[in-house]
């Protein structure tokens, strides 16, 4: 670095202009852009994965019970109560627990509900079987209905295989509209929404 500036004046040890003229003592070297640092990868929140659907699972289990009591007092709506039951099992475990529920888990909390729902029908059927075997069909049920009606009834709550064969029926659409049910809640309300 030289001491004079070309106007004569004494320069500043390491001065980059000249302090009078404002000169460039010497050539200034720009640094080369340093490029930002690429942006971290976006991270992946992964999905929740609902725990094994399965008996040890108390609160699918628990759920199914709520679902299956309110399904089953509902008997008057037939059909629909089932699928109802299968659909809101899904609807509320998802609501509860966060999980995603695939159509699998959907289809196994219906036919758990479903079970639930038949097992407190047959108990509901055994006993008026029992009941009306003992004791017959009360006068209100002989007027308030046909007497055909009446009397197809009492044949049938007198034969025990005829029974157990309502029975099965019950099992079968019950656990297979509520399964059906599952099924549907699964595919609308158990998935992720984003």
């Amino acid at each position: 670095m030289p001491e004079f500036c070309t106007c004569g004046t004494q320069l500043v040890p390491d001065s980059l202009f000249c302090h009078k003229c404002g000169r460039p003592t010497r050539e200034i070297v720009e640094p080369e852009p340093v490029a930002p640092p690429a942006p971290p990868p976006p991270t992946v929140v992964p999905q929740r994965e609902s725990p094994p659907l399965n008996f040890h699972n108390a609160i699918a289990l628990r759920t199914s019970l709520l679902v299956a009591i309110i399904g089953t007092m509902l008997f008057f709506v037939p059909y629909v109560n089932c699928v109802a039951a299968g659909f809101l099992a899904v609807f509320f475990y998802r609501r509860r627990t966060g999980y995603f529920m695939t159509m699998e888990g959907g289809i196994w909390m219906g036919w758990v509900t479903g079970l639930l729902m038949f097992a407190m029908m047959a108990c509901l059927m055994t006993a008026a079987f029992l009941l009306f075997r003992a004791s017959g069909l009360p006068p209100e049920f002989k007027t308030a209905f046909d007497p055909k009606v009446v009397e197809e009834t009492a044949k049938l709550l007198q034969s025990g295989p005829r029974v157990a064969e309502m029975l099965l029926g019950v099992f079968v659409y019950t656990t297979l509209l509520s399964m059906a049910g599952g099924a549907l809640g699964a595919k609308m309300v158990g998935r992720d929404n984003r």
